[in-house]
């Protein structure tokens, strides 16, 4: 309750202003019996009741403009709330560390930020409504002990019942509406990574067996849900009934008096009238506890979001450091788990501020973390990272830097959007020269609508979508460039292309590559060799070659032509 109380404080205001508002509709809900009760006392008078007709028409007509009223109010909020939740999952992602994201499925997170969020709508309507509907019932009750006593005791006692065995009932709706939700969001989790490698279920003929699985969630969110609403309806069953007993009991008991002459006529249907007008709170309180029971478990689930760790928002470093070094590494150690292996270990590198820097070696070395620890996806779990020789956080870094991901991921939208997505002021002269750096011009020339062509309409291959990649990344030259495998779907012509490219931006900056075709990386001032975490050696191709075995080993396996005979290591 605490948690979506946090929801509801700042609007603290128009709930008290909605909870106002509920008590004069309670209220004037309340006076329309006893005018009822004076026109049946005026008609047995023999008398024209004009006075307390108009007094109930005027009742009826307030509490229908104060409901409404209250009831705008109410929903406008909910929906404020629910906005509000949604921008703040949404911000909470992208201010997130990467491993906090990547550690949890997609589509969790996709329902994090839209299932869950909606049960607040109506949770937030139901605080206000709870309260009214309890002052409401305790306001009948109190009127219903005026008109008489002993039909009092009976409603009290029927109320009882029925409220003990909703406690009992209440907690179960909370835990199965967690459960609900939780299997919703493994099954879209399920179902968003089967979409995404549609190509790979297919070409491995595992469309059954990928749908068994994702029908197998379906069946336990619907497992999930019909519990869900099993226990909510043995709420709602219980609370009916119990009224319904109730006023049974009470209009037998209330006839009795009435022949005793215990009760007056008039007294006994103004009574059954509050009674009727009981069953809306206690049905609406009903609704209300399982409501808030769905909110409160939404917003435990949305507060493990507001719990994800946050990257570094320090300052830049200062623009007087100018070392020779752009980056540095000292040290460095970084996991992906706190109780997991080393993914490197003791990392020394020093990055210069001009030239071709390439990083080799074989899968599982740590060349792709060495990247996230630069762009501080990852946070070392000892050592130092310096950019110009002063310890950094991650946006001014990424500012500074551009990077080209091995799997070359591209944004929704045009490929205009795609190749301005790091800077969106970029004029058209600049795309214009960024495609031609990557080969790319007559290419999209020929889409039916150019640069404003969207990627979904388009055929691009992954070679093209890697070039796309590129040309964003090189639009205006970085301090260092970074790229992952940037030539592993490109052919021979688009790779000579490429390493053009390479070379252009190492004569004004830093380029650092990870390589698994070497090919690549001939040419680089400096080539270093990444094993099992740890720094093996640098050093130029021919050093290398005659230096370092494993790296002779990588040079063979993938048979490239060297400059000169291999050698045994000295």
């Amino acid at each position: 309750m605490t948690v979506l109380i946090g929801y509801l404080r700042p609007h603290r205001r128009t709930l008290l202003i909605g909870l106002v508002l509920g008590l004069l509709g309670s209220a004037a809900g309340l006076a329309t019996p006893l005018a009822a009760k004076e026109i049946i006392d005026s008609l047995g008078d023999g008398g024209f009741p004009g006075r307390p007709v108009a007094v109930l028409v005027g009742l009826v007509v307030v509490g229908t403009v104060i409901s409404f009223r209250q009831w705008m109010m109410m929903a406008t909020l909910a929906e404020r709330i629910v906005y509000e939740a949604r921008v703040s999952v949404v911000r909470r992602y992208f201010a997130a560390r990467v491993g906090a994201l990547t550690g949890r499925p997609t589509g969790e997170l996709v329902t994090r930020a839209t299932s869950d969020p909606a049960l607040l709508h109506d949770a937030a309507a139901s605080v206000v409504s709870l309260v009214t509907n309890v002052l409401g019932f305790l306001a009948t009750l109190v009127l219903m002990a005026v008109l008489d006593p002993v039909l009092l005791g009976s409603t009290l006692l029927a109320v009882l019942l029925v409220g003990a065995v909703m406690v009992t009932l209440l907690p179960s709706i909370g835990r199965a509406q967690e459960a609900a939700q939780a299997s919703i969001g493994e099954l879209g989790g399920t179902l968003e990574g089967s979409i995404r490698a549609i190509r790979t279920v297919k070409a491995s003929r595992a469309e059954e067996r990928q749908s068994g699985r994702i029908v197998a969630a379906a069946s336990e969110a619907f497992r999930h849900g019909l519990h869900a609403a099993h226990q909510a309806a043995k709420v709602w069953t219980v609370s009916w009934t119990g009224i319904q007993l109730a006023i049974i009991v009470i209009l037998g008991l209330g006839a009795w008096r009435v022949e005793l002459g215990l009760l007056e006529v008039s007294s006994l249907i103004a009574f059954l009238l509050y009674l009727f007008q009981l069953m809306g709170p206690a049905t609406e309180i009903t609704q209300n506890l399982t409501t808030l029971q769905a909110g409160m478990a939404a917003a435990a689930r949305l507060r493990t979001i507001d719990e994800l760790p946050t990257e570094d928002f320090t300052g830049p470093p200062p623009d007087s450091a100018r070392p020779d070094a752009v980056l540095e590494l000292r040290r460095v150690t970084a996991r992906y788990a706190p109780d997991g292996p080393d993914a490197v270990h003791e990392i020394d590198l020093t990055i210069p501020r001009l030239g071709h820097t390439a990083v080799v070696g074989p899968s599982g070395a740590g060349k792709t973390t060495l990247f996230s620890l630069v762009l501080r996806f990852v946070e070392p779990t000892s050592g130092t990272l310096l950019l110009d020789g002063v310890p950094y956080g991650s946006h001014q870094v990424r500012s500074r830097f551009a990077y080209v991901e091995q799997e070359t991921p591209l944004v929704p939208g045009t490929i205009r959007d795609n190749l301005r997505f790091t800077h969106p002021d970029a004029t058209d002269e600049e795309l214009a020269a960024a495609l031609a750096a990557v080969r790319l011009t007559e290419r999209v020339a020929a889409l039916p609508q150019g640069l404003d062509t969207p990627l979904s309409a388009t055929e691009l291959s992954g070679g093209e979508r890697q070039r796309v990649a590129l040309a964003r990344a090189v639009i205006r030259t970085p301090e260092v460039l970074l790229l992952d495998e940037a030539t592993a779907q490109l052919d021979a012509l688009t790779e000579q292309a490429l390493q053009e490219c390479v070379r252009a931006q190492s004569r004004t900056g830093a380029v650092v590559t990870i390589a698994h075709r070497l090919s690549t990386v001939l040419d680089a001032d400096r080539i270093v060799v990444l094993e099992a975490g740890r720094v093996r050696a640098q050093g130029t191709h021919a050093q290398l070659l005659e230096t370092d075995d494993l790296y002779r080993r990588l040079v063979e396996a993938l048979r490239i032509a060297t400059p000169r005979p291999l050698t045994p290591a000295r």
